[in-house]
């Protein structure tokens, strides 16, 4: 049987499926494969580092897969980033600056979700290409790395945008969120 062309349905229920066992076969042990306890920590201490360069939040959540219902109910992982985006709270700062990077494993997507107070300061193809940068070291199984390139891209962009004028006020927590 000859593949199905892209864009068809069939070709849509396979990539469907696969998508499904990528989120129902991987054990919650491959968070600690990939993110490692000190891992973690260099994250928090880049995120911390990266906050006394600007006035913006930066936020890193982990999610190993979508479970069943989640799957089903989410139909992307930009879906579920702009979940997850309200439920940490990353919108609640004082300027509206904050800025999730989320991980999907399963699907080895990342996600950026900017607040509002970055609306028309921050193109989109500019965090396209931050995701790119996280995205391409995780292909080469650098995902400390990966995350690390992405929050120094990302600290760029606020610093030009949101630099920071006085001491750090710490709005969001910098351990990233293991969901």
């Amino acid at each position: 049987m000859a593949p199905a062309a892209e864009g068809s349905a069939a070709g849509r229920r396979e990539a469907g499926s696969v998508r499904v066992l990528s989120h129902l076969l991987l054990p919650r042990s491959a968070l600690h494969r990939r993110f490692p306890s000190h891992a973690l920590t260099a994250i928090e201490s880049a995120i911390e580092a990266s906050e006394a360069r600007h006035s913006a939040q930066i936020r890193v959540a982990i999610e190993v897969a979508l479970d069943l219902k989640d799957f089903w109910r989410v139909h992307s992982a930009r879906e579920r980033a702009l979940e997850v985006f309200a439920e940490l709270g990353v919108w609640n700062t004082r300027e509206r600056n904050g800025v999730l990077i989320y991980v999907l494993i399963a699907e080895r997507d990342v996600e950026i979700v900017a607040d509002e107070g970055l609306k028309g300061r921050v193109a989109d193809n500019e965090w396209r290409r931050v995701c790119t940068l996280i995205e391409r070291e995780f292909a080469a199984g650098r995902w400390r790395d990966g995350v690390l390139i992405g929050i120094e891209a990302a600290t760029e962009l606020l610093a030009r945008e949101f630099p920071a004028t006085g001491p750090r006020v710490n709005e969001q927590e910098d351990r990233p969120a293991v969901l």
